[in-house]
């Protein structure tokens, strides 16, 4: 007990005896040692609940074109990848999403197999504000074909579409291995898909993770320089491009699913672009 508390009781205790009976002593004793005891360890506030820092992603696959059958798959790969790698994914075709407001809540947007024209005049100026503010987005196929009168987004993307070979299966050489997405892929990366031909080699522009080796497969098209993935720094923000993704089973393999979150993961701003690599 303190001093300060014992020379109060000094003073109370015989003023109780002479005004009121004992038991008023041990009232206002007791009101005194509450009045200065420590809360109690029930009665104080719980810490803050912790804050859910795993980002935001939209996962975004409207079409005005043709309609991938490999749409629903993609999107339950992306709900598991963020449970597995830790992000949290709103799968729309709605375009209202690309409103301020809504939009502001996420850390990157991806384009899973969108066609066409996707997205309003309006709804492209938010998008292009939500990149310009370091936002990040992740162009999964035909990304690549889509919004064709939209020279920014033919920009963010990296390379439009023009057409394509069957689906065969082709050798990938990973031409950068220190990338998020590609730093686990062997060497050569043997894989089946549908591998686009595009208008224009990104490669002047972007900086090229993955490119087909035309000898290893029929309809090359691009005179044996062939990228198919790859990434930027773009307009304030960052951008990253996959080529794969056409059939239900990319969405199963172990390497291309990881290649996507990682993708993802990068474009959210949660993983480093390496220096190497830069």
């Amino acid at each position: 007990m303190s001093d300060h508390l014992l020379r109060l009781l000094r003073v109370v205790r015989p003023l109780a005896r002479r005004v009121a009976p004992a038991g008023l002593s041990l009232v206002v004793a007791g009101g005194l040692l509450a009045a200065v005891a420590p809360q109690d360890a029930a009665d104080r506030p719980g810490p803050p609940p912790s804050k859910d820092d795993r980002p935001q992603v939209l996962v975004f696959s409207k079409t005005a074109g043709f309609r991938h059958g490999s749409i629903p798959v993609g999107i339950e790969t992306m709900r598991e990848l963020g449970r597995e790698f830790g992000f949290l994914v709103q799968a729309t075709e709605d375009s209202s999403w690309f409103e301020p407001e809504k939009l502001a809540r996420f850390e990157a947007v991806v384009f899973l197999n969108t066609t066409g024209d996707v997205l309003d005049d309006e709804q492209q100026k938010t998008f292009e504000a939500f990149i310009r503010a370091g936002k990040g987005y992740v162009g999964v196929h035909s990304a690549a074909d889509t919004e064709y009168d939209w020279p920014w987004y033919g920009k963010l993307c990296g390379a439009w579409f023009k057409t394509h070979p069957r689906i065969q299966p082709a050798d990938i050489n990973v031409e950068d291995r220190r990338f998020p997405a590609t730093a686990f892929l062997p060497e050569v990366w043997k894989r089946t898909d549908e591998w686009y031909v595009y208008r224009e080699s990104p490669r002047p522009n972007v900086k090229v993770l993955l490119s087909l080796d035309e000898s290893s497969y029929e309809g090359g098209g691009m005179n044996g320089d062939h990228p198919i993935a790859w990434y930027q720094e773009f307009d304030g923000g960052r951008a990253f491009y996959t080529g794969g993704g056409h059939t239900d089973q990319s969405y199963k393999e172990p390497l291309f699913r990881k290649h996507l979150a990682e993708a993802v993961l990068w474009a959210a701003g949660r993983r480093e672009t390496p220096k190497t690599a830069e």
